[in-house]
């Protein structure tokens, strides 16, 4: 937006377009490795206790030894993208052009792949820095369909995986998510609109309506991300890709009866009818 080739000096170019001048003169600055430290292990205390705010979040760090503030706190749980659950008043207030839609899986018998899927966004610490990771489930099989990573928190990384999850393996009756930005957007709605899937939306603060997900997220980051440093989002994309193979065709899931999600999945889907 700012050109700073132009003969317009950049003073000027900012009054046209008016944006204040510190915006074009400011340099983004690395995350410190005592934030990125604190960041870790926000994480893993955000895990063990969802609806912990930065007040009791910042109880817990003291009691660990930390010397922190609510402020830094909330400041670096809005940068990972994480919130407390908790019922929040006056949820109903929302943009028009971001409308939620209702939970529809309460009291919904899912028993078969492709009949409900769920998706949500984590974050992931690496060494120096972090990254976001957007994945799909087959909330039947417990299967991942589709993933990405991105450092950034927006949309269009989540709309790769959803349209590779639809290529590859068609489309659910219903796509579950929370109540985040990226889900309500016109664009994630449109997707599935455009492939008329029903849309559902967990209740705000209500994290159980996405369990499985979230049971995800705890497997993914006990099993590997807490165990490796990421050097580098190459490293990040390569632990994952290998973890999450692992968790879809070897490992063992106690609520399948000791089946994979591979199994279940390919085991229970619909046989297609042929033409004759």
């Amino acid at each position: 937006m700012i050109d700073r080739t132009h003969e317009l000096p950049v003073v000027r170019q900012c009054q046209l377009l008016k944006l204040s001048r510190s915006t074009a003169y400011y340099q983004p600055q690395p995350v410190s490795d005592a934030d990125l430290a604190l960041m870790r292990r926000i994480d893993e205390l955000h895990l063990a206790y969802p609806f912990a705010g930065a007040r009791m979040l910042r109880d817990l760090l003291r009691r660990e030894g930390h010397t922190i503030g609510r402020k830094r706190v909330r400041t670096l749980m809005t940068r990972m993208g994480i919130n407390a659950v908790y019922r929040k008043p006056r949820t109903s207030q929302r943009h028009p052009a971001h409308r939620v839609y209702p939970y529809l899986l309460r009291h919904l018998e899912i028993t078969r792949p492709n009949h409900v899927w769920a998706a949500d966004i984590t974050y992931i610490p690496m060494t120096r820095g972090f990254v976001y990771l957007f994945a799909v489930l087959d909330w039947a099989s417990r299967r991942v369909l589709a993933w990405r990573l991105s450092n950034t928190l927006t949309t269009d990384f989540c709309l790769d995986a959803v349209q590779e999850a639809i290529t590859q393996y068609g489309t659910p009756d219903i796509f579950n998510t929370d109540q985040g930005c990226q889900f309500t957007s016109l664009e994630f709605t449109g997707l599935l609109k455009d492939h008329g899937i029903q849309i559902s939306m967990d209740g705000k603060g209500c994290w159980r309506d996405n369990v499985f997900v979230e049971r995800l997220w705890k497997s993914i980051k006990y099993e590997e991300v807490y165990l490796h440093a990421y050097e580098t989002v190459s490293a990040a994309q390569q632990g994952l890709e290998r973890y999450l193979t692992f968790y879809n065709q070897i490992r063992p899931h106690r609520a399948l009866d000791g089946h994979t999600p591979n199994g279940v999945y390919v085991d229970n889907l619909p046989t297609r009818r042929t033409a004759a």
